[in-house]
């Protein structure tokens, strides 16, 4: 690739990331949190800076790239600097090889639509005051409203990091018992955290997916969680959010419309981030 046209890919690029994590930076720079757009940062535990840098994929040699035969898995050949495929399948195989199954297992199956984001319920059922996970944020129906929804709707959870923070009351009213390593035959792409994952796999392949996928994944997770915590039980309207009120019939339509649109939305990401473990795994 010419550096002309990588060096304006690049900084099109830093461009589009300094406005979808600017106002995450500054919230940083001052010590402040958001509990709807920073979980992409502390969940995922990465700083909105890492997305500033562009690479191109595998495969792809950037000319007069000398400033970046430093940069890890990256390597020099002739006619410029590429990604290092080889070296950073031997260092990540495994994790290449989980991507790429359940990335691909996902994209095999049917959206499930009737979890009505209860997951969120269920890591505050039965809880105290002080135990909330965003303390900052009041109970839209309160303790007692919020421990009657968990009761009185059936709850098929199937995504383990979701799982894992039920309360331990709500961890036996889930029929389904994800695992860490059952995920393969456990995602389905109507799951939200499922979605957002997008951006998790596309973090750990880097600096194998381009740049444009990588923001792709990262604009669809930020969305997707503006959905889950409208869907959540926490009352977000100090946020400048309205309440997907999934107690109701209108609440879980509404609900059920978003998450099919996600996961079409989500298809061709998962599709392009198969093909780069598998161009991985290819090189190794």
């Amino acid at each position: 690739m010419p550096a002309a046209e990588w060096r304006a890919r690049a900084h099109a690029h830093a461009e589009r990331a300094r406005a979808l994590t600017g106002d995450a930076a500054a919230r940083r720079a001052r010590g402040e949190q958001h509990p709807v757009e920073d979980f992409l940062y502390t969940y995922y535990n990465w700083a909105p800076g890492k997305l500033l840098r562009w690479h191109p994929g595998v495969g792809v040699v950037l000319a007069d790239a000398g400033e970046r035969a430093g940069w890890a898995n990256y390597v020099a050949v002739p006619g410029g600097v590429r990604v290092d495929a080889a070296a950073l399948a031997a260092q990540r195989r495994a994790t290449i090889t989980l991507a790429r199954d359940v990335l691909a297992a996902t994209r095999g199956r049917a959206p499930q639509l009737a979890c009505f984001g209860l997951h969120e319920w269920a890591m505050v059922h039965r809880t105290r005051p002080e135990q909330v996970r965003h303390a900052g944020l009041p109970l839209r129906l309160g303790h007692a409203g919020t421990d009657e929804v968990v009761e009185s709707h059936r709850i098929r959870c199937s995504h383990y990091d979701a799982f894992r923070f039920f309360t331990p009351t709500a961890v036996p009213r889930n029929e389904l018992q994800p695992t860490r390593t059952g995920q393969p035959g456990q995602e389905q792409p109507g799951c939200l955290h499922a979605t957002m994952d997008c951006y998790r796999w596309a973090m750990k392949l880097s600096p194998a997916v381009p740049g444009e996928l990588l923001l792709d994944c990262f604009e669809l997770a930020r969305d997707v969680r503006v959905l889950d915590m409208r869907a959540s039980p926490y009352d977000v309207s100090s946020l400048g959010h309205t309440a997907v009120a999934i107690e109701t019939p209108e609440g879980k339509a509404e609900y059920a419309r978003a998450q099919r649109e996600f996961a079409e939305r989500a298809d061709p990401l998962r599709a392009a981030l198969v093909q780069v473990c598998e161009a991985l795994l290819a090189a190794a």
